[in-house]
């Protein structure tokens, strides 16, 4: 069968794949631009179709130096593809589209649809106008024309779910472009955000992760500099709402009501990923983060003594210029007194539009590399003398779909407990589905994941269990996905533990 006949062979249903880079925001973008392509009536795509798609999308991210490489590399390969199967369509969007616009068209002018952060809920038009037209078609907005969340959405997990709560970012971090390409931060509003989680609830859904760009200062954009709290707080009252958790927060806007509400909402997990960037106050302040070392550690300690078991994970990043060997063992000292969990390093790279790619003081990548893997090193030390901890604890784990790349040959299946530490355990004799609850013994703890080796102590079936078991039944009538319908609320407003977003929070 050739790759014309595979594309199109669902039913002479138009076939799409949508392609994700980058952070969560993009993530769940990409839920409802899938979820848009089906309500027009498109069809996913076989897993590894590669292309062998009738409208293939990029979801595009700006934050690193080589992103524009690596997507005119993906365009390159797609267009012998296309010149050989008319009718294929080629749709660029995401942060590289809101900053490039014009220029992708010009490098790869087989490209169809360009579309930006604030306009995705316009795709099918787009895609339908360059069909008749015969020509690209370029729109980017510059402000966000309705909150995605008033969009079709296909979910990938039947048990678990992004809920947005806020777009764009007030902050103006030199090293980050993301503030110029989603905008100024709009917050939704709180009865709208609850709607929606009672219904991806009633939908089957026990875990929901609140997200934004920088998630606790919801509220600013209404007026109410406790309204994130209260929000947490809300959530702990919806029945059949099993965990909550959000990602990712800003060190400025962590206050100690943000604190009392996770520790006092049973349903809000142990966990919190919140990024330092630099250990240095001089660092910081050429980031214009708005935070010290000293606040950043008082809000950790402030966490740990109220959930003494919370999981800390964070953001760093390694050889921003001027940084001298003083300033990263700074960041060395504030790491070996925060024992994260977990930690999401990265190298800087020049952002093209930011001012910190323009200042002096660019460090060698030699020296950059050498400082990275100084800093890995030591990580890996502390996150496996923390997973060391849970050995001989009873953890509760919500099982989960694909965490465990080798259980098909080790015969375990794969969760995420409460502070999202990944763990691998025996597979029970009884049927387990994801989004049930085991509760298992760790025995082997590894940097990144534990073991539990001997029989589950307890399984629950659970709703988000057999939501799961529903959408698998009905794959052969319909694409896996979940299409949730919104109720509105008011005036009309807009989803695996992510890394730590784009390493810009």
């Amino acid at each position: 069968m050739s790759s014309i006949d595979r594309s199109q062979s669902v039913g002479g249903t138009r076939t799409y794949e949508v392609r994700t880079y980058g952070c969560q925001m993009n993530v769940h973008d990409s839920e409802r631009l899938s979820g848009l392509l089906e309500d027009a009536g498109y069809v996913r795509a076989p897993d590894g179709a590669d292309g062998d798609a009738d409208v293939v999308v990029f979801n595009t991210c700006a934050v690193r130096e080589n992103a524009d490489n690596k997507l005119y590399g993906n365009l390159g390969h797609l267009a012998p593809k296309k010149a050989q199967r008319p009718g294929m369509q080629i749709a660029v969007g995401g942060c590289l589209a809101q900053k490039d616009r014009d220029t992708i068209v010009k490098r790869a002018p087989w490209v169809d649809v360009v579309f930006g952060t604030h306009n995705i809920g316009k795709l099918p038009v787009l895609l339908e106008r360059a069909r008749v037209q015969e020509e690209a078609q370029v729109e980017i907005a510059e402000s966000l024309e309705a909150f995605p969340s008033t969009l079709p959405t296909r979910r990938e997990s039947a048990y678990a779910a992004w809920v947005s709560i806020s777009v764009g970012c007030n902050n103006t971090c030199t090293f980050c472009i993301v503030p110029a390409l989603r905008g100024k931060e709009k917050d939704r509003r709180p009865g709208d955000i609850l709607a929606e989680v009672e219904a991806l609830v009633a939908e089957g859904v026990s875990e929901i992760t609140l997200l934004g760009q920088n998630v606790n200062a919801y509220g600013s954009d209404i007026g109410d500099r406790e309204a994130f709290s209260k929000l947490l707080r809300a959530c702990g009252s919806i029945d059949g709402l099993e965990r909550v958790r959000f990602t990712s927060p800003h060190p400025r806007d962590f206050t100690d009501d943000v604190i009392a509400a996770m520790a006092e909402t049973p349903n809000v997990m142990p966990q919190l990923h919140m990024p330092l960037q630099s250990g240095s106050d001089t660092v910081l302040k050429a980031m214009r983060r708005s935070y010290r070392q000293e606040r950043y550690l008082g809000i950790i300690e402030k966490v740990r003594a109220a959930i003494p078991h919370a999981a800390i994970s964070t953001d760093i990043i390694v050889g921003f210029p001027g940084e001298t060997e003083e300033d990263f063992e700074q960041t060395l000292q504030v790491v070996r007194e925060a024992r994260f969990a977990q930690a999401f390093t990265f190298q800087y790279s020049k952002r093209p539009g930011t001012p910190a790619a323009e200042m002096d003081g660019q460090i060698p990548k030699k020296v950059v590399q050498e400082r990275y893997e100084r800093l890995v090193a030591l990580q890996e030390e502390i996150s496996w003398e923390e997973n060391k901890k849970q050995i001989g604890r009873t953890l509760e784990l919500m099982v989960a779909e694909g965490e465990g790349r080798k259980d098909d040959t080790t015969h375990r299946l794969s969760g995420r407990a409460r502070d999202s530490r990944l763990v691998h355990f025996t597979k029970p004799e009884q049927e387990v589905r994801p989004g049930d609850v085991v509760t298992v013994e760790i025995t082997y703890a590894a940097p990144h994941h534990l073991l539990a080796e001997g029989p589950a102590l307890d399984v629950r079936r659970t709703r988000a269990g057999d939501a799961w078991e529903k959408r698998n039944a009905e794959k052969a009538a319909r694409p896996a996905g979940v299409m949730l319908g919104l109720p509105k609320i008011g005036a009309p407003e807009p989803l695996p533990v992510a890394a730590g977003g784009c390493g810009c929070d």
